[in-house]
């Protein structure tokens, strides 16, 4: 069934989130916080949010957004995610949050879709932006236009060794601990599931939960580890990565304020993420 065209640029209903520490905690554990990251995962010290939390309330009404394409959600991957943060998100609370369709593009074999979430705190101020690339496999060649070609705003330096380099293993159990956080997507759980959709080895990490670790690396490598500091950051997703394997996190330092990225898997030469960046505010 081709795609609804007729979705891009309307707003979709407005989705309330309200949450509390726990929140907070389980998807800083999900992305790899460990007990040195204390003042994450221990509400007697905030606790401080991981500034990639943002995606979590923006997860449900993107997700409502893409259904009402058509598109198959079996066959859905992360094709890359941007995060701006306008405010620091409070350890609990309620966000309010609004997802649009910004564009359909055809890529020959897949459909891609971009959706653009704002959250607004209770009192309607504007606290994150999101900017999802989500990709229907196996839906493009409907005849649309091409993505626009663009650089990433931050770019490693050609020929030259990274800043800095951070290696952390994940869990055979992170995704069934990351997908507690909202996405449920039986990819990142069910075996037969994922060997029926085309991934033999099994279920595969959550896109998003390799961008948590990226984060996390990026502010430990650059910024001595206050990842609160963090307001952009930007991954786009090449390949899957499974749970238990290594993440490799590289930084380029290319200003004061500004990281370029790449994640790879440790023992495996082709990145998992490339055109990655971060910023402070």
């Amino acid at each position: 069934m081709p795609l609804d065209l007729s979705l891009v640029g309307k707003p979709g209903p407005k989705a309330t989130f309200e949450y509390s520490w726990k929140d907070t905690v389980l998807y800083a554990l999900g992305v790899g916080a460990k007990k040195e990251e204390l003042d994450y995962v221990y509400e007697g010290r905030g606790p401080k949010v991981l500034p990639s939390f943002a995606v979590v309330p923006a997860f449900r009404p993107m997700l409502d957004q893409l259904s009402k394409t058509g598109g198959n959600l079996a066959m859905l991957v992360h094709g890359g995610e941007r995060v701006t943060l306008h405010a620091p998100i409070a350890p609990s609370g309620t966000l309010v949050t609004t997802a649009t369709v910004r564009a359909i593009y055809d890529m020959r074999k897949f459909a891609q879709v971009i959706i653009d979430t704002r959250s607004e705190d209770a009192t309607g101020k504007l606290v994150a932006e999101t900017s999802a690339s989500m990709l229907f496999r196996g839906e493009g060649g409907f005849g649309g236009e091409a993505p626009p070609k663009a650089s990433p705003p931050v770019e490693a330096p050609k020929d030259t060794p990274p800043t800095f380099s951070i290696e952390e293993a994940s869990s055979p159990e992170q995704a069934l601990l990351y997908r507690l956080s909202g996405d449920y997507n039986p990819l990142h759980a069910d075996p037969d599931f994922a060997r029926a959709v085309g991934f033999e080895q099994g279920p595969i990490l959550h896109g998003l939960c390799t961008f948590g670790f990226m984060m996390r690396h990026a502010a430990k490598g650059a910024w001595g580890g206050d990842s609160t500091r963090v307001k952009a950051f930007d991954a786009q997703f090449r390949r899957p990565v499974w749970p238990g394997e290594t993440i490799v996190t590289e930084g380029w330092q290319v200003r004061p304020d500004a990281v370029a990225l790449k994640v790879k898997v440790k023992g495996k030469d082709d990145a998992v993420i490339l055109g990655a960046w971060a910023t402070l505010g």
